[in-house]
């Protein structure tokens, strides 16, 4: 059957949608990769698929390209059913974390493969060469092989071929994880920038929580072949929609704790209140906390969620550290909180040490026991 998009924007935002997926399932034999998803893209937007191995990322990355089928649901491209096209059928270009050039190609023939085959016009090809490798910052490169080129350089080379046809979709797998750190992050600017820059829709699949943050529009964080959680970095970092989006999204402390109702909840000897978290009374739930939600200043015997932490363990970090301390309220439990250089100065900040702080009512989350 063949779908058109009756409004090709998302009804909630009015962006126009380069792509809507919509009840995509995919099962290889018995194991479920992919059940139900749905999912807008915004057009010119950058969007990471988050997640551990094994959550279906790569598999829905896959059935976009056309490289893998899905056994349910349904790809519109630009209100274009492309569901079942093959891949040479699909407007996208793709990068992969192998960077996949041609070794036996120059860099200028290796970006230019998709454009010769098009049957470009040769003085087009040349121009658009030359202005895809000025733009990736290899304007000289263009006769070395790529055995000549570093790692991220290759890779900026794979970028440059990927946007040679001017697609309308760009699709990253994994592009930095081949890469050592430095230039991990380093290209990982690049790429944003680029993105940004030309203004094509990008899908990037990651395990990479800080690439994700850094990088993404929105990001989708998936878990089991679902979505736990579409949101803005900022969103999926302060607002975690499940545990599983707490627990895998940044450092986070866990307190098992038991509701007193009215959004105040027992956990050790310690009554904490937590703003805009409400479960009935006796209901046993995780409160979730990120290392830098605490307060320092001006606590007082009836600041709420005061606590006293002895300093057990300190990770410099240089501008900053993580401290791991223990609470006599919490029946010594620890928890690890998060302190800039000069934090750790004025407050004494060392093992040993007792520090007087609080924990900041707003930003910790509660979520029953079995919750999904």
């Amino acid at each position: 059957m063949q779908l058109t998009s009756a409004s090709q924007t998302d009804k909630h935002t009015n962006v126009e949608l380069a792509l809507e997926i919509r009840g995509i399932q995919k099962k290889f034999d018995a194991f479920i990769a992919l059940h139900n998803i749905n999912l807008s893209v915004h057009q010119g937007e950058m969007l990471c698929l988050l997640g551990p191995s094994g959550c279906g990322k790569t598999t829905l990355l896959r059935i976009i390209a056309g490289l893998e089928s899905q056994n349910a649901g349904h790809i519109l491209q630009g209100g274009r059913d492309i569901s079942n096209l093959p891949p040479a059928k699909r407007d996208y270009g793709i990068v992969f974390q192998s960077y996949a050039l041609f070794p036996n190609l120059t860099i200028a023939d290796n970006v230019s493969y998709g454009l010769v085959n098009r049957r470009a016009n040769r003085l087009d090809i040349q121009a658009r060469v030359a202005e895809l490798l000025t733009l990736v910052g290899l304007p000289t490169s263009g006769n070395k092989y790529p055995s000549q080129l570093s790692g991220g350089q290759q890779q900026r080379v794979a970028l440059a071929r990927a946007l040679a046809t001017k697609p309308g979709l760009l699709l990253l797998d994994e592009p930095l994880s081949a890469l050592d750190a430095l230039e991990r992050v380093r290209l990982r600017g690049e790429i944003r920038r680029l993105q940004q820059e030309v203004g094509v829709t990008t899908i990037m699949v990651t395990h990479d929580q800080e690439e994700a943050l850094s990088m993404a529009d929105r990001i989708v964080v998936m878990n089991h072949g679902v979505i736990e959680q579409i949101g803005t970095p900022q969103e999926i970092y302060e607002q975690p929609a499940t545990p599983f989006v707490a627990d895998f999204v940044g450092k986070i402390n866990v307190l098992p704790a038991v509701s007193l109702g009215e959004q105040r909840f027992r956990t050790g000897h310690l009554e904490l209140h937590c703003e805009g978290c409400d479960h009935p009374v006796g209901t046993q739930v995780n409160l979730y906390l990120r290392p830098e939600d605490r307060l320092l200043e001006n606590i007082s015997a009836d600041t709420p969620n005061r606590l006293t932490a002895r300093v057990n363990q300190v990770e410099f970090l240089g501008g900053s550290c993580m401290a791991e301390v223990s609470c006599a309220e919490l029946d010594g439990q620890t928890l690890s909180f998060h302190f800039s250089l000069n934090q750790m100065h004025d407050y004494d900040i060392r093992v040993g040490q007792s520090v007087v702080l609080a924990l900041r009512a707003t930003r910790i989350r509660a979520f029953a026991l079995g919750s999904a």
